[in-house]
């Protein structure tokens, strides 16, 4: 018998046995290593996703760990290789995937949210859904390989360029992963960011960040000479982080809208049409964009251990939680499965 970290209904959640499910043709039993929490996690946790959630569920689909057992059928696995997971099945059968778009499937299950996750100690899924990890990456810098993929992605959607000005609105994991890839691109990057822990992380970082109480706009001016930046990113999530990326732009920047917005803003159309500006969304990953965060973080360009706040026990997990929903100084948070045969730490 195993345990489970598991979402009974809303801010509940608790740690329960849970027997393995064998691995069927095409299959593989993992045993997760770390499992991060991101803001999708805390989504859940509210009730704000129980259309989709059904009770009892087992969160979890930022990870690493390693395969225990591989199921009929599957090639070039064994037991012991190092892997995370890209928690993505799609039907291939729907419009958006027969254009090539299998990420955003118009039926996607995403691992984690509409079927089980890896907040367990033994995780059973489809072998098409492993990405190699080098054996030289600790695994619990490997648990941020996932969001690094989202920052990759975002990074192309928006086409960043060597030499561009870049201005990341919200320096939270995701907004500080995205500012690093896209200065890894060559962009030179900004940062604004409410929180003073996560200004003073960005900076330690070598990035330069703003609070948003200043006139980030003049600030861009003066950065700039006046003419904005070439790309903006919304991280925040908040009506005035839409407005501070749009109006930082200059003339045909990129908006590229990460965070996702519960409820419908107001935008400053008539800068878009001024300025000929571009907006484009950016949702998930492809399998290129998690290969080349794993690239990422095992060779340091994305400093995991330093976005690392804190790891905890499987047991501690639901008081995790809470720790990340009180902000503070957290970054981010793994939880240790207890699978880590090196007994890596950050």
């Amino acid at each position: 018998m195993t345990l489970a970290v598991r979402y009974t209904a809303a801010r509940t959640l608790d740690t329960a046995p849970a027997e393995p499910s064998p691995p069927g043709p095409g299959e593989v039993e993992l045993a997760p290593a770390y499992v991060g929490i991101c803001g999708t996690d805390l989504h859940i946790f509210h009730g704000d996703m129980d259309a989709r959630v059904h009770a009892p569920a087992v969160l979890g689909h930022e990870m690493s760990g390693r395969i225990v057992r591989v199921g009929p059928g599957v090639e070039g696995w064994r037991p012991g290789d190092a892997v995370t997971v890209m928690p993505l099945r799609w039907d291939d059968s729907c419009p958006a995937c027969r254009k090539g778009h299998q990420h955003v499937c118009q039926h996607l299950d995403f691992i984690g949210i509409d079927s089980p996750g890896a907040m367990q100690q033994r995780w059973t899924v489809p072998a098409a859904t492993l990405v190699r990890l080098p054996d030289s990456l600790a695994l619990d810098r490997a648990a941020l390989v996932e969001p690094t993929a989202v920052a990759v992605h975002d990074v192309g959607r928006a086409q960043v360029r060597d030499g561009e000005k870049v201005v990341v609105v919200g320096g939270g994991p995701v907004g500080i992963l995205i500012a690093l890839v896209a200065r890894g691109a060559g962009a030179q990057v900004r940062v604004v960011e409410l929180s003073a822990h996560r200004r003073l992380l960005a900076e330690e970082l070598g990035l330069t960040a703003w609070n948003p109480a200043d006139d980030v706009p003049a600030l861009v001016g003066e950065w700039t000479g006046d003419a904005g930046a070439d790309v903006a990113f919304e991280v925040s999530g908040a009506a005035g982080g839409v407005d501070t990326a749009v109006d930082v732009l200059g003339v045909r920047g990129r908006l590229c809208l990460v965070a996702i917005h519960p409820r419908p803003r107001e935008v400053n159309l008539h800068r878009f049409f001024w300025r000929e500006l571009t907006l484009v969304g950016a949702r998930l990953y492809d399998r290129s964009d998690f290969e080349k965060a794993v690239a990422l973080v095992a060779d340091g360009t994305i400093p995991a251990d330093r976005l690392i706040s804190k790891v905890v026990p499987l047991a501690e997990a639901p008081s995790a939680f809470e720790a990340l929903e009180a902000g503070g100084d957290v970054m981010k948070i793994l939880v240790d499965c207890g699978n880590d045969p090196t007994g890596a730490r950050a």
